[in-house]
């Protein structure tokens, strides 16, 4: 018959047991620290034995982690004051060196961030940051991605999320863009008279090979007029006629000279 310190001693062997198990989810690592060290290679996924007081554990994700930097002060190279932010996706390729090697991996991600986006989002120019930002955001990516690479954090991508420009700045890219754009209007504009010019040149040339198409592209004219249900006719005078009917008919402005009366010998 067992005794009631036997049972005891049973019971609380039993529930140490049943305390000690611990069940890791597919995306999570456990890394053991026995004794103070380490114990490698981390364990999990699924059930796992951690004997406390003797054993601690950490656990760590391996899904990616979204960290967004905080809205930083920028001068860029062509001395414009901005804000910008930026959103950092990062993940855990090696458990051990993110618990050993840092004591918080997530804030020391940030804080490099944002030093990297100050220094080198200074060193361009506003319209290099404005129009090449997929290459910025790749130069960002880098610089970070090699200092957390010894804490075994693998930097996924950076994206430049928003840049707040000056108000007085903005009004002036906006007068920018409005000249820009008058400008292209008034070239396409040009452009287009000058090409219209150069048909109604070939057109001159077509028509004046065949003086009948004339009369030809007259006929079609009217049609056109009538059909419109128009009660007015416009029928063209060509000009070789007012010539002419100049030559036949005097100018008013010179008045004919009277005939003379005298007599010769007088």
């Amino acid at each position: 018959m067992i005794g009631i310190p036997s049972l005891i001693l049973l019971v609380a062997v039993v529930l140490y047991l049943l305390n000690s198990i611990k069940i890791l989810r597919e995306y999570e690592r456990g890394v053991i620290f026995r004794l103070g060290r380490a114990h490698l290679p981390p364990k999990g996924p699924g059930l796992i034995l951690v004997f406390r007081p003797l054993d601690q554990m950490v656990r760590i994700s391996l899904r990616q982690e979204v960290l967004e930097v905080p809205p930083q002060d920028v001068i860029t190279r062509d001395n414009v004051t901005i804000k910008v932010n930026a959103v950092i996706t990062l993940r855990v390729l090696d458990p051990a060196r993110a618990v050993i090697e840092v004591s918080n991996y997530v804030y020391q991600t940030s804080q490099f961030a944002q030093t990297t986006l100050r220094s080198v989002l200074g060193e361009v120019e506003l319209d290099g940051l404005l129009s090449h930002r997929d290459q910025l955001n790749q130069r960002i990516q880098s610089i970070i991605d090699q200092r957390t690479e010894p804490w075994g954090v693998k930097v996924v991508s950076v994206e430049v999320k928003q840049v707040d420009l000056p108000e007085q700045m903005l009004r002036a890219m906006a007068k920018q863009a409005e000249a820009e754009r008058e400008k292209r209007s008034k070239i396409i504009n040009a452009e287009g008279e000058y090409a219209a010019a150069q048909r109604l040149v070939e057109a001159a040339n077509l028509l004046a090979q065949q003086p009948m198409t004339m009369q030809l592209r007259y006929l079609q004219t009217l049609t056109d007029i009538g059909a419109e249900k128009n009660t007015t006719v416009v029928f063209p005078l060509p000009v070789e006629l007012i010539s002419l009917i100049n030559r036949f008919v005097p100018s008013p402005a010179s008045p004919e000279k009277p005939a003379s009366t005298e007599k010769p010998g007088e």
